[in-house]
Formats: C-alpha cells, structure tokens, sequence
C-alpha cells in the first residue's frame, strides 16, 4: 500500500470533508429505509408448506409468536454437496445477530430446496442454530420468490434474477432475502425481497473492512477471500 504521510492537522482536513460526505450519504440512507418501509405489501395467498426435523410447518408456522419474518433464500441445490460461500458468510451473520432482532418483533428462517437431511448435515457441520427449512425440490416457494429457476427456463432465457438484471444460465439456485408480515388475523402478506449485491447489508464483516485502507481485499475477485468458517 502507497499513501501519502502527512500531518495530524492535514490528516483532520481531509477527515473532516470525508465526514461532511459520510453524513450526506446517512441521511440519504435514513430516507431510504424509510421508503422501504413504506411500500407496499402483497397478499400470500399460495399454502406454502415447508420441511424440517420436526416435521411440516407453513409460512405462518415460521413467524412464531413475532409478527415479521426474515426469510433467507439459502443457496443448497438437492442432491448438491456444494454448500455456497457467500450464503454461509450471511448465515454466520445471521446466526449472531438473530438473538437481537427477535427481540424486536422479528422472527427468522432460512429456506431451501434441498431435502431436510442435507440441510441438517451442513447446518451440523457449521454450528448453526437459526431454523432452516426444505421447500422440497419442486415446492413454488423459491420459484415463486425467483431465487430458483427450471432448466426449460435456463435454457429459453427466461431465468430472470434480480428484478430482470441477471440472466440465470446455469445455476438452478441463487440468493436472496425475502420479509413477510401476519396481522392480528394470521393472514400473511410480502412486504421487501433483496437479490444479489442487496444482500450486502446482511454482511456486517463488511462494514469493518470497508473502514480499512485495504476494504474488503478481494484481490482474486469479488468475495475471492471468502470460504466457509471451517476451511480458514
């Protein structure tokens, strides 16, 4: 690294029109997050109904007695050993940070379409303990929530990902965050889902490396250093 050496008081200058930029762009977030808060909400009419090691449960099942859910869309493709980097650098997030916000009116869950032994068998291998569901390998829910893809679709181009800015060709399975909300007579509604580098604000390792001359340090590429917690 090359930077240039220079005096407290020069140090405290450029520090200070740095700061100036930093609390422009926070209160261009606070407005953000306030119109995302704000839009609207869709119905979930469809019975989604989900596998774990205690058996069935439906999208309402997951909220508890919280009246928001977090749902991660967990990269795990059935028959797959592959499990996914980046989901499990979220997911090591996730797992922490979970204790937090369910006290603050917000249940959690990942989901994916792998079978339930598989899902257990990486969920055991990393530690984690946040629920983690099958939507079994043909269920509407990931379909539905476009994080996973036929291979007719794949094949055609019609593997939209990403609000239509990605074009899926060969992974069947991608990411994503998706967050519901059940009112006082249990119906269900879909109010936020994120894809691709939205997910970001899931990964709070990054904020700390973006404090530091290097950043994140993906010198091989994007994530390049990332592996799952039990390969470093």
């Amino acid at each position: 690294m090359s930077h240039a050496i220079v005096s407290r008081e020069e140090w405290l200058t450029a520090r200070k029109a740095l700061f100036d930029k930093e609390r422009e762009i926070t209160h261009a977030l606070d407005a953000l997050r306030a119109e995302r808060r704000a839009l609207p909400w869709v119905r979930i009419d469809q019975p989604y109904v989900f596998e774990g090691p205690q058996g069935s449960c439906t999208l309402g099942d997951l909220f508890g007695d919280r009246s928001q859910l977090a749902v991660y869309h967990f990269m795990l493709t059935p028959g797959s050993d592959h499990i996914c980097p980046g989901c499990s650098f979220t997911m090591d997030h996730a797992d922490a940070a979970r204790q937090h916000f369910e006290q603050a009116d917000l249940a959690f869950a990942a989901v994916s379409r792998a079978p339930v032994a598989q899902i257990e068998a990486a969920k055991k291998r990393l530690g984690w303990t946040f629920p983690w569901m099958s939507s079994g390998e043909d269920g509407r829910f990931a379909y539905d929530f476009d994080v996973s893809f036929t291979a007719e679709d794949r094949e055609a181009g019609r593997a939209l990902y990403n609000y239509g800015h990605m074009h899926i060709q060969r992974s069947p399975d991608m990411f994503g965050l998706s967050v519901f909300v059940k009112d006082a007579t249990g119906d269900v509604f879909h109010s936020y889902s994120t894809y691709h580098r939205g997910t970001e604000l899931l990964m709070g390792a990054f904020n700390w490396l973006d404090l530091t001359p290097k950043g994140r340090n993906e010198t091989g590429g994007t994530m390049s250093w990332v592996r799952l917690h039990d390969q470093y």
